[in-house]
């Protein structure tokens, strides 16, 4: 669908300007299945090129007031990367094979090297990203995603979740204080106890799974009290009655945690972007209803389950439909002096990024 480049910026007001996607299933089914068709024959090394078209596309089709993002990697900045990481790997693997020790230093070693990495890619990523002809930037340092990316994942794992509000904030505070849109930044500071709010939503969800897993194995008493008098193997009679409770049970677990995870994120979303604000005065939103996320989300994957993959181009533009639609800006002042402003100040960041944005790392 075609972007109109030109669209008039509109005059000062108070309103919410909400973001839309302009793409469509069929178009890009039609680039879907070319990435997918010379990645086979190319045994994968076209999957660089395959995320250079897909992103251009989707980045391309995000509309704000009239005009799409843009997206500027290159597949060889892609590919370099991911040879980089495939090669590592390979070494590492080989090296834990025949000399353990040195195997188990390289695994530490890409622990200590990972905070770098993620700086560098979620600079790259920033960097190759422009709207208006202006470049965004992320200007992170290595400590903040040590923070973000190492210590608040394992204090949520070691606190059994109770931390992860605590993690995510880390996370959103380190990407959005450091983002940049030419030279004007953002900053953003969401509420810990907004973010606690979401939380406990998704922990309900999941004391809810284990609650009916505890009724279902509760129901079928006899069944676990047979198996415990024959501990040397399940009666017969026994066997699809245990089948069927071990997959319903399976299905439970997997359900709750996987929509309690989808309305942590969609909640987690919400605050996070409707906490930043960008260059001291406009402010950005994000009102995803979390159960309409968790319900686009799973009909997404059972469609493209049920039609073996096929319609898997239809469900990604369906959830960037969604989601750009519930995501929006307000600016303070008139919007196209805000426009002209930043294009004027970010026009020689722009240039030194033309050059040489570094490689995509993939993390």
């Amino acid at each position: 669908m075609a972007i109109n480049e030109s669209a008039p910026l509109p005059a000062a007001s108070e309103d919410w300007h909400r973001l839309s996607f302009t793409g469509s299933g069929k178009e890009y089914f039609g680039i879907w299945i070319v990435n997918i068709l010379l990645t086979i024959i190319t045994v994968g090394i076209y999957s660089a090129w395959a995320k250079v078209r897909r992103n251009r596309y989707f980045y391309g089709n995000t509309v704000l007031l009239g005009r799409g993002f843009e997206y500027h990697a290159k597949g060889m900045q892609i590919l370099i990367g991911r040879i980089i990481v495939f090669g590592y790997l390979i070494i590492y693997n080989v090296l834990l094979t025949i000399v353990p020790l040195v195997g188990i230093a390289l695994a530490a070693l890409i622990l200590v090297l990972l905070p770098w990495l993620v700086m560098r890619g979620l600079r790259f990523s920033a960097r190759v990203t422009s709207y208006r002809n202006v470049r965004f930037n992320f200007v992170g340092g290595v400590g903040g995603a040590f923070l973000a990316f190492l210590v608040g994942p394992v204090l949520a794992v070691l606190t059994l979740g109770i931390l992860t509000p605590l993690a995510s904030r880390w996370t959103y505070r380190y990407i959005g204080n450091n983002m940049r849109y030419g030279t004007k930044a953002f900053t953003t500071d969401p509420g810990l106890g907004a973010i606690y709010k979401t939380w406990f939503l998704s922990a309900l969800i999941i004391l809810l799974g284990l609650l009916i897993i505890g009724f279902v194995v509760f129901i079928n008493m006899s069944i676990v009290f047979a198996v415990i008098d024959n501990p040397q193997g399940i009666p017969p009679e026994l066997q699809v009655p245990m089948i069927v409770m071990g997959v319903i049970g399976y299905l439970v677990v997997l359900l709750s945690f996987g929509i309690a995870a989808l309305v942590y994120h969609a909640g987690l979303r919400n605050v996070a972007w409707s906490s930043t604000v960008f260059d001291g005065k406009h402010s950005l939103k994000s009102d995803l209803s979390r159960f309409g996320y968790v319900w686009v989300t799973l009909t997404n994957v059972l469609v493209t389950l049920l039609t073996l993959g096929l319609m898997r181009p239809w469900a990604a533009v369906r959830m960037a439909r969604y989601v750009n639609t519930h995501t929006a800006v307000r600016f303070s002042g008139d919007v196209g002096e805000v426009f002209a402003i930043v294009q004027k100040d970010g026009s020689a960041v722009g240039a030194e990024f033309m050059d040489f944005e570094g490689f995509d790392f993939g993390f």
